[in-house]
């Protein structure tokens, strides 16, 4: 309203007509589970550490080094026509994030560092060398002089093509359904669980309990690095394609609005996802459509999280006036 828009036109722009509008459906709903998947990958991850009260604020580095090593790991093949080469990506891409969460883990657990400042400077560091990769070591050398990597779509053997053509399903989708099963059959049937629950919930009565506090926090970090690697690696060998300087696309970040939308449950933070990815969806059809600036719908994304925040602090306390201690 104040941008001089119609705000119940923006709403339904946003929220429906992705949806249930003729005209966009078709494209729009495959894309859902597009914009989602990596989001909930990351999200998952994420929510393991935050319900131990570890705080990794740096998976958008993590999905950066996941991009690059799968990439890296399948360009290092081209152009060699193998079934072996995707799944070598997906370990590389895996195996990149799980590495560069291992630096805050470990300073962590061996010199008492703040989680949260390393893994978030990483990130810098990160994009540090994903300009680097796309201008030097994975440069293509047919670009012309542009900087970016080979286009991995046409690159059959490393390409994350659709699994049913037309509905948005690759493997990532896969994976981020499996990781939702896993983070869910973790948290309620294994005991590995119930120390991370208990670490977040008590954690001196985890102590006594015989938790040992480092291997927790090397197993969240290590688990949402993971995660992150393989959401970057889905990604650069499916929707974006290639590595490119902004290839960063935030989805780091706007993972951890997702999983506190979802409360830090594998179940809510997969709808949460879906909503998520709806927003991101709806967004660049209201730029279309109304003339909305991109960062008005960053604003409303952000807008979510402090009003679950808001309601959080109405629930658990009240509001009392007059004097008193």
């Amino acid at each position: 309203m104040m941008l001089g828009k119609p705000p119940l036109e923006a709403i339904r722009i946003i929220f429906w007509d992705p949806l249930f509008d003729p005209n966009f459906a078709a494209y729009s709903r495959p894309q859902l589970l597009v914009k989602a998947a990596p989001l909930i990958l990351i999200a998952i991850g994420l929510s393991l550490g935050f319900r131990a009260g570890i705080w990794n604020i740096g998976a958008e580095g993590q999905y950066i080094m996941g991009a690059i090593c799968g990439a890296g790991m399948g360009l290092a093949f081209y152009p060699t026509q193998s079934v072996f080469i995707f799944p070598l990506m997906i370990a590389a891409g895996a195996l990149g994030g799980w590495l560069w969460a291992m630096i805050p883990a470990v300073l962590r657990t061996r010199f008492n560092t703040n989680e949260i400042l390393v893994s978030l400077m990483l990130v810098y560091v990160a994009e540090s060398i994903l300009a680097s990769v796309s201008q030097g070591l994975l440069k293509n050398p047919e670009g012309y002089g542009f900087p970016g990597s080979r286009n991995l779509q046409q690159y059959s053997s490393a390409a994350n093509t659709e699994i049913f053509v037309g509905t948005g399903m690759h493997w990532g989708v896969v994976a981020a359904f499996v990781s939702v099963i896993f983070a869910y059959v973790l948290l309620t049937r294994h005991i590995r669980g119930f120390h991370i629950r208990l670490t977040g919930e008590a954690p001196r009565a985890a102590k006594f309990a015989g938790v040992v506090p480092t291997r927790v926090i090397v197993f969240c970090l290590g688990i949402s690095g993971m995660l992150a690697g393989l959401a970057g690696m889905f990604e650069v060998s499916g929707p974006a394609g290639q590595i490119t300087i902004d290839f960063n696309s935030g989805y780091g970040f706007t993972a951890i609005i997702v999983a506190f939308l979802g409360r830090l449950h594998p179940i809510g933070i997969l709808l949460a996802g879906l909503l998520m990815a709806l927003t991101y969806i709806g967004g660049e059809l209201a730029q279309l459509m109304l003339g909305l600036p991109g960062a008005s719908i960053q604003l409303f994304q952000g807008m979510l999280l402090f009003f679950l925040l808001a309601t959080d602090v109405f629930t658990h306390y009240r509001i009392r006036f007059g004097e008193g201690k």
